[in-house]
């Protein structure tokens, strides 16, 4: 008995050591050669990097323009999307004096992502779309840009009794994004409601390879999903398949945020129905999918320097504010 254990265990082990490495090259080819190659990871986080838009400060990123406007007092607190922080953040070092922005500790933080250095008193904070939309109905903040508001958004603000005003600013291309090497460079939109709707699941049905499409969303409340709820319409977005991760991803946010603030070399921006996302071409209408981003406050905010504020924001001087952003303005 001793003598024929011997050859069943090294047979056992010689098994064991085949099953593990054929295992270990499955999940390689399966995973790490999918994820690795040419079009995958596509929509990974990117954090603005608010350090570069901060108001009164000489290597700052910011439109300045000469503005006829200085305000002095009263000063409304301005607040927004990630994707508007130069818009906003210019109308500050534009408008307002030196002292007007303020720090906990004194100075900027470098990991300040979420807005915690900026103190109570300073009249920029950035709490993004989810939270801003929020501190705007509970008159934490005076004005607030950015894109439309989600379902919910609006449900609060009926709950609490606010009514809040929306004057449109300037303008947006709200694009998708794929890896620069998927050779997909035009989707049409119904291709793409149908790609989320769950109809087309692999990148062969829009004419690329076969290689199976991940479809990424972004956080509900968010200004970049509320826009994809409203371009999708009555179609929902379908639960995403659990191999989806092997295949390549398609994602979407808007066309500054993407080109020039986050500034991601490895993915490139889809045109829609044969137009690019330009800014001639959102200035002219020709891009199918236009939104538009807006100055919030509350109605019944006293604030009298709330509607100067917006109504030099719809100027000339304001309006190449905007353009010099890196957005579009209302009117050519």
């Amino acid at each position: 008995m001793k003598k024929n254990s011997l050859p069943r265990q090294i047979i056992s082990i010689i098994l064991v050591i085949v099953l593990f490495g054929a295992f270990n090259l499955s999940i390689y080819a399966l995973l790490t050669v999918r994820l690795a190659n040419n079009f995958s990871d596509t929509s990974q986080a990117k954090m603005v990097d608010v350090s570069k838009y901060l108001p009164h400060e000489e290597d700052s990123d910011l439109a300045r323009v000469e503005s006829s406007l200085k305000l002095t007092d009263n000063l409304p607190v301005l607040d927004g999307a990630a994707a508007l922080v130069p818009v906003y953040a210019s109308i500050i070092d534009c408008v307002y004096p030196k002292s007007s922005v303020t720090y906990e500790g004194g100075s900027f933080s470098d990991d300040n992502f979420y807005g915690e250095n900026f103190a109570k008193d300073s009249k920029m904070q950035y709490k993004n779309t989810v939270r801003g939309y929020k501190a705007i109905v509970d008159g934490e903040t005076d004005i607030l840009f950015c894109a439309a508001p989600s379902a919910e958004q609006k449900q609060y603000a009926e709950e609490q009794g606010v009514e809040l005003v929306y004057v449109p600013v300037g303008l947006e291309a709200f694009v998708f994004f794929v890896n620069e090497n998927n050779p997909v460079d035009n989707l049409t939109t119904q291709h793409v409601r149908d790609i989320y709707g769950g109809k087309y699941k692999n990148w062969s049905q829009v004419g690329g390879p076969n290689r199976v499409i991940n479809p990424v969303t972004r956080l509900e409340g968010s200004g970049s999903q509320s826009a994809m709820n409203a371009f999708m319409g009555d179609t929902e977005i379908a639960p995403k398949s659990p191999f989806a991760i092997t295949g390549g991803s398609i994602g979407f946010s808007f066309r500054f945020y993407m080109d020039g603030i986050v500034g991601n070399e490895s993915v490139k921006m889809l045109s829609l129905n044969g137009v690019e996302p330009t800014a001639e071409n959102i200035q002219n209408g020709t891009y199918p999918i236009i939104a538009q981003f807006y100055a919030i406050y509350r109605a019944d905010n006293k604030n009298e320097n709330i509607p100067i504020l917006i109504d030099w924001l719809l100027s000339d001087e304001g309006q190449t504010l905007i353009e010099e952003s890196g957005y579009v303005k209302l009117k050519p």
